[in-house]
């Protein structure tokens, strides 16, 4: 469509420091432990392959599993959780426990981690350790009073991505809160965020837009560790009953760590989410893909990779984003495999990037959607548009869709809750 232009006119905005993304790669000291107690925080060590990151199941490991002695444990797990040699961590806690393991529970995308976004999650009894497995993911997203009843403390060692929509860290809330009400403690076992610990963008959380794909109140992407949350959960009482919680540090880690400086092996934590760098893209295009009609490649090998929707030209668009000056980023025009007349671009994010990827987003989200006429959110059911406040945190969003506002008008919002959050989280950080 030759007409595609005009809009993109925030070319001041995107590389690396600008206004609108005041803080988007923060520079945190680390503080000393803070009402939780933190095992393990700000040690080094070397690490017995290649891999400099010992996580808090090796660190776990390494201690006898001093925490955990002679308790019954219920263990928050699926594929992702695994020690630094590539052990499934249930086993580990089995062979370490024996019968002091005594039930599994599995987030969305179930313990193999292959099961569809949205779909419920069945109990079942896991094949590698012989364990009942209780879904949170299926009848129940919150430990019921009955699978507490038979074990004295859980454990949650799941990696997450970083992002505030992925159900995962919904997951430990819930299960925190669980445990608050059950009067047992809570452990979590730490992992790296994927995306470095210093990537704070993105909108914050409406209280009233809180659900289990937006559950805690912080940015679109936070920046956080799992224990880091945890710890701030508790500490901002972001849950109604709070635990005794301990979270194992993972020694070697620092914050500016991307998941190639780690030296650990990545594995899929979702069936669209196959590699490290994923995490970037789902970031970019997860949240455009909660309208209709656009095509942001999911179940294909291009899963959160491109953003297409009806009629676009791709070649301008991504003439018009590249002119925008993402430093990091790249554009290529992109005509769908599968929706036919489709067009938009495939994207190309460097790990180092200092660009703010939500910005990204919007400019994106917004573009696909001018450029389709308006059909990818006037088409959406009550369903989706509810769906779409909920993962962005407001409704902030779709009013710009709605009214054809610019995507700098959602950016400009932002500096506040970041500057205020960063000033939040600072006392819970547990990693330089």
């Amino acid at each position: 469509m030759s007409s595609e232009t005009g809009s993109l006119d925030r070319r001041a905005v995107l590389a690396g420091g600008a206004a609108a993304g005041c803080a988007i790669l923060t520079g945190c000291s680390a503080t000393a432990a803070v009402g939780p107690s933190a095992i393990g925080a700000g040690a080094t060590g070397a690490a017995s392959r290649s891999a400099p990151v010992r996580l808090g199941i090796d660190v776990l490991a390494a201690d006898g599993f001093a925490p955990l002695r002679d308790r019954r444990v219920g263990f928050i797990t699926n594929q992702t959780s695994v020690d630094r040699t590539g052990t499934l961590s249930r086993l580990v806690l089995q062979r370490g426990l024996g019968t002091g393991l005594a039930a599994l529970f599995g987030p969305e995308h179930g313990l193999d981690t292959r099961v569809r976004a949205g779909e419920h999650v069945p109990n079942a009894r896991d094949s590698v350790t012989g364990l009942n497995a209780y879904s949170l993911y299926g009848a129940t997203r919150k430990p019921t009073p009955e699978m507490m009843a038979g074990i004295d403390v859980l454990v949650f060692d799941i990696q997450d991505i970083g992002v505030r929509s992925y159900t995962y860290i919904s997951t430990m809330a819930l299960a925190m809160e669980a445990a608050g009400e059950a009067g047992k403690p809570f452990l979590v076992l730490d992992r790296p965020n994927p995306m470095s610990g210093r990537r704070v963008q993105g909108p914050g959380l409406e209280p009233e837009f809180t659900s289990f794909v937006s559950q805690v109140p912080v940015p679109y992407m936070h920046g956080l560790t799992i224990g880091e949350l945890a710890r701030m959960m508790i500490a901002k009482r972001w849950i109604r009953a709070v635990p005794d919680l301990t979270v194992i540090s993972m020694q070697g880690w620092r914050r500016e760590m991307e998941w190639a400086d780690t030296g650990l092996d990545w594995v899929a934590t979702s069936p669209n989410i196959q590699t490290p760098m994923a995490p970037f893209y789902c970031a970019v295009t997860g949240i455009l893909g909660e309208l209709r009609d656009v095509d942001i490649g999911i179940n294909t090998p291009k899963a959160f990779k491109v953003a297409a929707g009806r009629g676009i030209d791709g070649t301008v668009l991504a003439r018009d984003l590249e002119a925008l000056g993402f430093a990091g980023v790249g554009f290529t025009p992109y005509a769908s495999t599968t929706r036919p007349g489709f067009g938009g671009v495939e994207l190309e994010i460097d790990p180092n990037t200092t660009a703010d990827l939500m910005a990204l987003a919007m400019a994106i989200t917004v573009e696909i959607n001018r450029r389709a006429g308006g059909e990818p959110y006037r088409n959406g059911t009550a369903n989706n548009h509810d769906l779409l406040n909920k993962v962005y945190g407001s409704r902030a969003l779709a009013q710009a869709l709605e009214s054809g506002a610019g995507w700098h008008t959602l950016v400009d919002a932002w500096p506040p809750i970041i500057t205020r959050f960063i000033q939040d989280r600072a006392p819970f950080l547990l990693y330089e």
